[in-house]
């Protein structure tokens, strides 16, 4: 059973500019305390043929983490477009949200982005190099695509370690799971992942919780 569940991601700044930051407000609940950290990632997907092209725009280590509901303000640079091939520039592509803990990811929400420029013209004729000043980025925050990995929290038998490192399928959530999401309100346990809130004031805090 997991020891962490994502009661809600609200994207903030959306749509924005190419070169403005990802900002995810993130709402979890530790259902007991954890001693490590937990590692949250932001990727770029760059191009969909190649994972080479991903960049990790940014990490950040939240703990050691007490029992409760928790939220804070996850905020990423752009790519860099030296990293993007020019033909993947404008169009869809894909940011994911992970999490892990002792280095073992146990969950993964990804995003689809649309990349087009904001002018009509600009549309109609694209130029032959991408002009990044001239593109807005959309998330498409509604429709979130979970994954969820089982993990040993605890590391408990030599067993589960060998068995961690393996490639361990993923549990999907299914599209009416990751579309029924809403965070509970006091100190009620909040829900695994359902329908995610698309607009909110940007609230950064942390419940008491280290940043590094």
């Amino acid at each position: 059973m997991a020891k962490v569940n994502i009661c809600n991601v609200v994207v903030l700044d959306n749509p924005s500019p190419f070169f403005n930051p990802f900002q995810f407000e993130i709402t979890f609940e530790c259902l007991e305390d954890l001693p490590e950290d937990l590692e949250w990632k932001i990727i770029y997907v760059g191009a969909a043929e190649s994972v080479e092209y991903d960049q990790t725009l940014d990490s950040v280590l939240v703990g050691p983490v007490p029992a409760g509901k928790h939220m804070f303000v996850f905020q990423a640079g752009p790519p860099d477009i030296e990293k993007i091939p020019e033909e993947d520039a404008v169009g869809v592509t894909v940011v994911l949200l992970t999490c892990s803990y002792k280095a073992k990811e146990f969950i993964r929400v990804g995003y689809y982005v649309n990349n087009e420029y904001s002018d009509p013209e600009l549309k109609e004729n694209p130029p032959s190099k991408p002009q990044y000043d001239k593109v807005e980025r959309n998330i498409l925050a509604t429709n979130p695509r979970v994954t969820r990995f089982k993990i040993d929290w605890d590391d408990t038998t030599e067993e589960s370690k060998a068995a961690d490192s393996e490639n361990v399928p993923p549990i999907q959530s299914t599209e009416s799971e990751s579309n029924q999401m809403a965070v509970d309100s006091g100190s009620a346990p909040c829900k695994p992942l359902a329908a995610f809130n698309t607009e909110s004031n940007s609230v950064n805090s942390l419940s008491g919780m280290e940043v590094s």
